[in-house]
């Protein structure tokens, strides 16, 4: 048994970088969605029935955990998921709760009344889906009080990083953050909320000044899953080798995942 991981494309390939660095021994199944990338332009039900889909397809494989890295999937499909029901022994999780947590200090299942935090400007930076399900917000609020989120959809930056161009995706970085700081000047923290955000976290320092902090997911999220792994080995499995599954051409999507992560990479079809 290998935990999943699940994202609409190349992007969850930084989360399970991390979560690889952090747990050398432990197997996953990774499974991108290329045919049907990208999510963040679909509606609220496609991207749900997408995600459901893609889970089913991980439990099938033996992942009794699989985990959402991907921001849009874990805004809009993984609430639904949870309350129609997941099987027995079954889980699913996302990447929205552990950089809210680190970003109000809180310790994993801290489940105390909202308080005051330190940060009061947060600005938010994710697909057009994750900045209209207001996810981000929601989960905030269960966790803190008095911290004004300002959210920038960040068209195109999905686009342009799954085809490899970064010269594109650096200059719609920039925009973005030169979009957002003119309704938000002095954001004191800066959430990536798109797991292909890793990739320019360089650029969107840059842009948003080095004042700002910038919160990433892959090794929150990694550090996260060894937490949890450590409360619930039942879940670690067996399994010794990591695959990775596309919807997509197997043959397009190992290069350019060779390229995304500078080695290599094989894919096969889901």
């Amino acid at each position: 048994m290998a935990v999943g991981v699940f994202d609409s494309g190349l992007g969850g390939l930084t989360v399970l970088a991390a979560m690889q660095e952090r747990l050398p021994d432990q197997a996953f199944v990774y499974y991108g969605d290329q045919i049907n990338s990208p999510y963040g332009v679909r509606t609220p039900d496609d991207i749900y029935q997408l995600t459901a889909a893609a889970t089913h397809s991980l439990w099938e494989q033996g992942c009794d955990l699989v985990i959402l890295a991907c921001n849009t999937a874990s805004a809009a499909a993984l609430r639904r998921m949870q309350e129609e029901g997941v099987p027995k022994g079954k889980r699913v999780l996302g990447v929205f709760v552990p950089l809210i947590e680190a970003l109000t200090e809180r310790q994993w299942g801290d489940n105390s009344p909202p308080r005051e935090v330190d940060v009061k400007n947060v600005a938010l930076f994710a697909t057009p889906s994750t900045v209209a399900s207001r996810a981000f917000q929601r989960e905030l609020a269960f966790r803190a009080i008095g911290v004004d989120v300002e959210a920038q959809p960040c068209g195109g930056v999905v686009d342009a990083i799954e085809d490899g161009d970064m010269m594109l995706a650096d200059a719609l970085v920039r925009s973005h953050v030169e979009a957002l700081k003119r309704r938000m000047p002095n954001p004191h923290a800066a959430i990536l909320g798109c797991t292909h955000y890793p990739l320019m976290q360089s650029e969107f320092q840059d842009a948003l000044g080095a004042d700002v902090k910038v919160f990433s997911q892959a090794q929150v999220v990694a550090d996260s899953l060894a937490d949890y792994l450590e409360r619930h080995p039942n879940m670690t499995g067996q399994a010794k080798e990591t695959k990775y599954l596309t919807t997509g051409d197997p043959t397009k999507v190992t290069m350019r995942a060779t390229q995304f992560l500078r080695r290599r990479i094989e894919f096969i079809a889901a």
